[in-house]
């Protein structure tokens, strides 16, 4: 016998008419090259005037002994512990226009229950579209313009974004699959992946953080202010161009991306993505290399923190 994925999560007794709300979401735990999803999450959550109106079970969801919960120990004491929490918050955007955000750490077990704990959630509440996010390795230098892939349970919610030309098998997530089933049971879904240059990937790079909040913004309608992220864009930016400025080897390296995505463009506006040349184009081999070298430099070995 099933369970009821109802006896999942806890509501707020006052939550607001929500009807056509959007339901953003960000579950830590899977891949998000430069954190730009958890960034733009805590982005979001620090403006302050939020207010939680849902609490998911994680003592049923999170196996504590694959991510231990920090605990703080002062002299002769346990003095803290920072509970895991799966919660969906109730923000305004700056048209005091109400939305959702749904965010903490991936589920280690019951994805089938809990993506029908959302479904309950999201027609309790009569949301009109859901929203993930997060941050992919891409072969692109920080120099040119960042990209996104976006996905949806319609082609008309992808909007201008270019699809991949592909077709993959990947390891499979909460957030994909929460999409999935949500498309299969009608409702309005859709996903945005910043392209992050893949030598920053294990940085924190708010400008990956930037490019998924315009592309929430278009999807949505909501005006989300960039605030204090765009300044934080810059600085890392500035850091970033150091960096390479002091390593002709790096240099090398960002200079051969920059070439590589140039062929890219040049080729796909002709309607073409065979290159006239590859000669210059570094191997897999020699890129893997120079960035495992350009990581290890920074700050002893853990890459540059911003």
């Amino acid at each position: 016998m099933g369970l009821d994925p109802d006896d999942l999560y806890e509501v707020d007794s006052d939550v607001p008419d929500l009807t056509g709300a959007v339901l953003m979401h960000h579950f830590e735990g899977f891949m998000d090259a430069g954190s730009a999803g958890r960034l733009l999450a805590e982005h979001l959550l620090g403006g302050g005037g939020h207010r939680v109106v849902a609490r998911f079970d994680v003592d049923r969801l999170i196996d504590y002994r694959s991510r231990r919960p920090t605990m703080t120990y002062a002299v002769d004491h346990w003095e803290d512990y920072d509970a895991p929490e799966l919660v969906v918050h109730l923000l305004h955007d700056a048209d005091d226009t109400p939305f959702l955000l749904l965010s903490g750490p991936e589920p280690d077990h019951d994805w089938e229950r809990f993506c029908a704990a959302v479904r309950n959630l999201v027609e309790r509440w009569g949301v009109r579209l859901t929203a993930g996010f997060h941050g992919i390795p891409m072969g692109t230098p920080h120099t040119r313009p960042l990209g996104v892939t976006a996905h949806a349970t319609r082609k008309d919610l992808v909007g201008e974004h270019q699809p991949l030309p592909n077709r993959l098998q990947v390891p499979g997530s909460l957030a994909a699959l929460l999409e999935y089933r949500l498309g299969e049971w009608g409702h309005d879904a859709v996903g945005f992946a910043a392209h992050v240059p893949h030598y920053l990937a294990q940085s924190t790079y708010p400008a990956a953080s930037l490019i998924v909040l315009d592309a929430l913004s278009r999807s949505t309608g909501l005006s989300l202010p960039e605030g204090e992220l765009r300044a934080a864009a810059e600085l890392a930016d500035a850091e970033i161009n150091r960096q390479v400025a002091e390593s002709a080897e790096i240099a090398d390296v960002v200079r051969a991306l920059e070439r590589q995505y140039d062929t890219f463009i040049e080729a796909s506006e002709r309607g073409s993505l065979l290159a006239e040349s590859v000669e210059h184009m570094p191997t897999a081999e020699e890129l893997g290399s120079q960035f495992e070298r350009f990581l290890a430099e920074q700050n002893g070995g853990d890459g540059p923190e911003r």
